[in-house]
């Protein structure tokens, strides 16, 4: 089987990405981006984010997460945290993050290292999230071989049955992270495969170097 896709080409034309017109702190430049994306038409889940990490197996994995939160501090997702990513970040906690929007032409690379947060925070969250995937957190065991679909709803609708009229705790096994960024790359589509590339890197005094990447 082989399909020749050589002549998939595109002009990236819609905007520009300059020295002089960006923030000293990447968090800044991440939001302005984001509201622009929020507001264009045509993007669906603009918080939806690949999240990279180093597997047990020695081998990296990306798979596509949501993000539920920004500060100048980091980024903020949850998951299971003994699922496979769980697992690979307790081991590394080295992960890579990135978004692609491709309406308006742009992505995001950004390098840091994921932690969990507090428990009061994860429980916050929890707690915010409709019944359905409260129970939905507690009866997948992530990443586990499980034997068929039906086995997931079986254990779905037991656990409806075992809840209903109760308060849905989360297990102590769920939960939040934040990705505290090393660097932050801004890559803005440009005709001709000029792309701009901004690379703000962390220093030592806590303050960001800005650099311009070859594209």
């Amino acid at each position: 089987m082989q399909k020749d896709l050589g002549n998939y080409r595109k002009s990236y034309e819609k905007s520009a990405l300059m020295e002089d017109n960006i923030s000293d702190n990447p968090m800044e430049l991440f939001q302005k981006w984001f509201y622009e994306v929020e507001a264009s038409e045509g993007t669906e889940e603009p918080n939806a984010m690949t999240v990279s990490t180093l597997g047990l197996d020695g081998f990296p994995k990306n798979r596509v997460v949501l993000l539920k939160k920004y500060t100048y501090e980091g980024f903020i997702f949850y998951t299971n945290y003994e699922s496979e990513k769980g697992k690979s970040i307790a081991e590394n906690s080295n992960v890579c993050l990135s978004f692609f929007w491709p309406t308006m032409e742009r992505q995001i690379i950004i390098k840091g290292n994921a932690e969990k947060i507090a428990e009061n925070l994860s429980d916050g969250y929890f707690e915010s999230r409709p019944e359905g995937s409260k129970l939905g957190a507690i009866v997948s065991n992530q990443s586990s071989v499980i034997p068929s679909r039906e086995f997931l709803e079986v254990k779905l609708k037991a656990l409806e049955k075992e809840y209903s009229g109760k308060d849905i705790e989360r297990p102590d096994y769920w939960g939040g992270y934040i990705v505290k960024p090393l660097s932050i790359e801004f890559w803005q589509g440009r005709p001709n495969r000029l792309h701009d590339r901004i690379r703000y890197t962390l220093q030592e005094d806590f303050n960001w170097k800005i650099e311009r990447l070859a594209p």
